[in-house]
């Protein structure tokens, strides 16, 4: 199935919403005594999301295969490409902590990852407006000192505005969708396509902070206590609380 198959299909029902599990406690040193870690990603987005958390890191490609494998939910997508670009990522850097992430957005149990091309964007918002959908972000961390790699996935539900053609029209024009799962951002101020959402705007973006939080502290990172008010603030979002998202074991 394609996502051209989901147009013309009526609204999904709302997807399951499940509490947040409590975060970590494994404080053990802070943030800034840290050896800088690696982000494995070259997403300004990101960039910018993880660089709120005065973590020192720099950036760098991941580049794999994001190839869904037959069958495979958007959900496991997600966590396995986050993982395949941490460990990519220590291949160059082994001596280094590092720190990834991927987006899938889930409609109906179809990825839809970043457009090829217009025809691809348009029809990915066209499938999407008006209508629930998932966006599920795996975030990974690979551990120098064991290589061991912990990994998280975020979920959040997300509901489209009816917006028109011609205004997908003029989204794709500005070239934004290219580089985005689902062809949209939800922070873009002029389309501004998302009517509503539970829980992580930031997941949305694509760097889910507060599970991002769970890894470090689980990795011995003391958490800074503005970190979560820091989200809200700059997002301009009313966070409902932070979700930790779910821990899960390497496949």
């Amino acid at each position: 199935m394609g996502v051209t198959d989901l147009l013309p299909r009526s609204p999904a029902p709302p997807l399951p919403r499940s509490p947040a599990p409590p975060l970590p406690t494994y404080a053990i040193i802070s943030l800034m005594s840290m050896q800088p870690y690696v982000l494995a990603s070259q997403s300004p987005r990101r960039r910018e999301l993880l660089a709120w958390l005065d973590l020192p890191f720099h950036a760098i490609a991941a580049d794999v295969d994001e190839t869904p494998l037959a069958g495979e939910p958007p959900a496991a997508l997600a966590v396995r490409l986050a993982g395949m670009k941490a460990r990519a990522a220590a291949q160059t850097t082994p001596t280094a902590p590092v720190l990834s992430a991927d987006t899938v957005v889930d409609l109906e149990g179809v990825s839809l990852g970043k457009p090829a091309d217009a025809a691809e964007a348009w029809a990915m918002l066209t499938a999407l407006r008006g209508r629930e959908h998932a966006v599920h972000t795996g975030v990974a961390l690979w551990d120098a000192r064991t290589g061991a790699l912990r990994l998280r996935r975020v979920t959040t539900v997300v509901a489209m505005r009816a917006y028109s053609d011609a205004e997908i029209a003029a989204y794709i024009a500005t070239g934004d969708p290219f580089d985005k799962a689902g062809g949209y951002a939800i922070q873009h101020a002029s389309f501004s396509p998302v009517a509503r959402l539970d829980r992580c705007y930031a997941n949305v973006v694509g760097l889910p902070l507060c599970a991002i939080l769970a890894l470090l502290a689980e990795h011995g990172a003391v958490v800074p206590p503005t970190a979560l008010a820091l989200c809200r603030q700059r997002l301009g979002y009313p966070c409902p609380g932070p979700d930790w998202g779910q821990a899960l074991q390497p496949g």
